[in-house]
């Protein structure tokens, strides 16, 4: 006669897998905070990084074009060339404007007080003027 043998597949129990799901939202409750705080500060080194390189950018323009190119123009003169442009020798970006980390547009104003420089800036993680920690302004003046 064969016999068979019986296996015995043992599985887990409510209990054992609701444990374990406690013991998981324990362990997300306490490392997630500190995870997403270093995502906000990224956030930040993002935003300096690409106001770096649109002032690159746009200095790359002042030396072909002689001036920055005006509010009215915007940073779309960095991608195409605006009216008036006789030593345009753009595009002076790879790829489209950046848009800041929160998915607002770098704000642009030259000149800046009838000087020669310009500002750009984001206005942070509210979008809005002024602010605190994330909320803070991130930008570049030029006075020159």
């Amino acid at each position: 006669m064969l016999r068979t043998r019986r296996l015995h597949v043992r599985g887990f129990t409510l209990i054992e897998l609701l444990v374990v799901l406690v013991i998981l939202g324990m362990l997300a409750g306490l490392v997630g905070p500190r995870l997403f705080g270093n995502v906000d500060k990224s956030k930040v080194k993002t935003a300096d990084t690409q106001v770096k390189m649109l002032r690159s950018s746009l200095q790359t323009y002042r030396l072909d074009n002689g001036s920055y190119p005006t509010t009215e123009q915007g940073l779309q003169a960095l991608l195409k060339k605006p009216s008036g442009a006789v030593s345009w020798q753009g595009p002076y970006l790879e790829d489209e404007l950046p848009k800041d980390p929160w998915g607002n547009s770098y704000q642009f104003v030259a000149p800046v007080d009838n000087l020669q420089g310009f500002a750009l800036f984001s206005f942070g993680a509210d979008g809005a003027a002024g602010g605190e920690d994330l909320n803070a302004d991130i930008g570049y003046l030029e006075e020159s």
